[in-house]
């Protein structure tokens, strides 16, 4: 059996691999890339020899910033991001952890100011283990990644 590829290839963008399954569609509102017009390609519970299944995002002539790259890693802790020209991977990102992450989550607890005023969230990222863990700074009520929701 001859192997082929599941995605195909794109010629300049960026392109995120290793993506726990289920959590692409996250990725892609993290980067509001439903609000683009850029050609989006997603993969999702594909074949991995890394993490046994696995989610792929390849954005099409759009280059991820650092920042983005370590923003993604709150979803995707065992992330590759790769830029890509010309069909060959030209950069590929070292990421790490944000410790603080500002506007980019909803706090879920009802009772948080920041469902009551017009505030903009903050949140302190810790890893604990495989589980990344959310506190948010007003109420200091602790989340599972999965619990908080990206802001649009």
């Amino acid at each position: 059996m001859s192997e082929t590829l599941s995605v195909s290839g794109i010629k300049n963008g960026s392109a995120i691999d290793h993506i726990p399954p289920g959590q692409a569609l996250r990725i892609i509102q993290l980067l509001q890339l439903t609000k683009s017009k850029l050609k989006i390609t997603v993969g999702m519970h594909l074949p991995s020899k890394k993490i046994g299944i696995k989610d792929l995002i390849k954005i099409e002539n759009r280059t991820l910033t650092e920042n983005e790259a370590n923003e993604i890693v709150v979803f995707a802790p065992l992330a590759t991001i790769n830029l890509i020209e010309n069909f060959k991977v030209v950069q590929k990102y070292k990421t790490h952890l944000p410790k603080l992450m500002k506007k980019v989550f909803n706090c879920p607890n009802p009772k948080c100011i920041t469902q009551q005023e017009p505030i903009s969230s903050i949140f302190y990222i810790d890893q604990q283990s495989k589980q990344v863990l959310l506190t948010c700074h007003y109420c200091e009520k602790v989340f599972e990644r999965d619990q908080v929701k990206v802001r649009i």
